[in-house]
């Protein structure tokens, strides 16, 4: 049995907030459909974040659809299990289920009712069984925690941390007694989204630990030993979890930022006997060049002429980070691209960017917009001078705020 497991599509993301990037995302799902049928891959799992927003576009909804038909009608791949991410509409996800279902397409978007409906026994097209599937989405803090008044922050992150391992174990339970009842031996292959202690990010990857606060971590450990094979989402960098190869971030099949530019791309085939598992990662090819470029106005210039020279389309993200003002730093680059495949998507001016709670402000086209609100919410403690003591809390109350707003299904009725 072959397996191959992916996430973190975000499927009708932009870069900046203006670069579209369908025709890259087009080209990636193409790709997956031939590397399916080159692999003769059974299983397809993908651990969440299918799209980039709970409010999708059209465009980002039809390539998911039409590539989910494409592989159900022009491949031997036998099942494809989704599962919801923090980025995805449970209720948009969940709504085609039925029919999906009649595809071997099985979603669960969000946490079910009955643990039991996120286990699936798989079985080929003769019947026999393949494997048991726990498709445990992202949980959501209201769906596993109880709010008691009072509560401190490590009561709450204790208490969120608890509920996940609860639910994890509780699904996984089901379906060892449920290959126990049937006497089989087929792996249990368990899907997950949400950020393991010590897993490694990449500044600026727009990726956050989903269960805030710094007093409690959910580890590796805390997974149920029954799981033969653990197929995580959430992490773009494609990572082993704690030093267990069967534990497993595929990450992002494209770079969703420049910071991921240079990463090499996976995603992961894995191949069982009975229960064991041997994973081969596949290389993503790279459908569209990014750079960045940081330094001095020397620097940026002798990068973008080699650039030139080398010719091909390149899109490119600019740091300036030199000592000296450059009031027409955006003139002086666009100038240099013009005519040319090179895309300039971004130029920041940290010199201008140093200044900007400070009230010396130069005219760049920065605004707050250029920022993140931890970025922003970090410097009004800087400026208003929050004791070290108080910073903590209130930086651990700040995130669970953006939390709760981030959770919303914009979707749900």
């Amino acid at each position: 049995m072959k397996v191959l497991h992916t996430s973190d599509w975000h499927l009708g993301r932009t870069l900046h907030k203006k670069k579209e990037r369908y025709v890259e995302f087009q080209q990636f799902l193409n790709w997956m459909v031939q590397t399916i049928k080159d692999n003769a891959i059974d299983i397809l799992l993908i651990a969440g974040d299918i799209f980039d927003t709970t409010i999708p576009s059209n465009k980002a909804q039809e390539m998911y659809y039409q590539f989910l038909c494409e592989l159900s009608i022009n491949t031997k791949c036998q099942h494809i299990v989704i599962i919801g991410g923090n980025h995805d509409s449970p209720t948009l996800l969940n709504a085609p289920n039925q029919i999906l279902k009649q595809l071997n397409i099985h979603v669960v978007g969000s946490i079910t009712d009955n643990p039991e409906d996120e286990v699936i026994l798989l079985k080929n097209k003769d019947g026999k069984e393949l494997a048991f599937i726990c498709a445990i989405p992202y949980l959501r803090d209201r769906e596993v925690r109880l709010v008691d008044n009072g509560e401190t922050a490590r009561d709450k992150d204790l208490k969120l941390m608890q509920g996940i391992k609860e639910h994890y174990a509780k699904v996984c339970d089901i379906a060892v007694k449920q290959r126990d009842e049937l006497n089989l031996e087929i792996p249990i292959i368990a899907m997950g989204h949400l950020f393991v202690a010590g897993g490694q990010t990449i500044a600026e990857d727009g990726v956050r630990e989903l269960y805030i606060g710094s007093l409690a971590k959910f580890g590796a450990n805390d997974f149920p030993l029954s799981i033969d094979y653990l197929a995580l989402g959430h992490l773009h960098v494609p990572q082993i979890v704690n030093g267990n190869s069967n534990m497993r971030y595929s990450g992002s099949p494209i770079a969703m930022g420049f910071g991921e530019a240079k990463q090499q791309k996976v995603v992961l085939a894995v191949n069982f006997n009975e229960k064991n598992a041997e994973v081969v990662p596949i290389k993503v090819p790279v459908f569209q060049n990014m750079l960045r470029i940081d330094g001095d106005l020397a620097i940026i210039k002798s990068e973008i002429n080699k650039l030139l020279l080398a010719g091909g389309s390149v899109w490119v993200e600019v740091i300036y980070t030199g000592s000296e003002i450059v009031a027409d730093l955006c003139e002086q680059l666009n100038a240099m691209v013009h005519n040319s495949s090179i895309e300039l998507l971004k130029i920041e001016n940290l010199y201008v960017t140093n200044q900007i709670f400070i009230g010396e402000m130069q005219g760049d086209g920065i605004t707050l917009s250029d920022f993140t609100p931890d970025e922003i919410f970090n410097q009004c403690l800087e400026v208003n001078q929050v004791d070290a003591l108080q910073r903590d809390e209130l930086l651990i109350c700040y995130q669970q705020i953006l939390h709760e707003l981030n959770e919303n299904d914009s979707r749900a009725i």
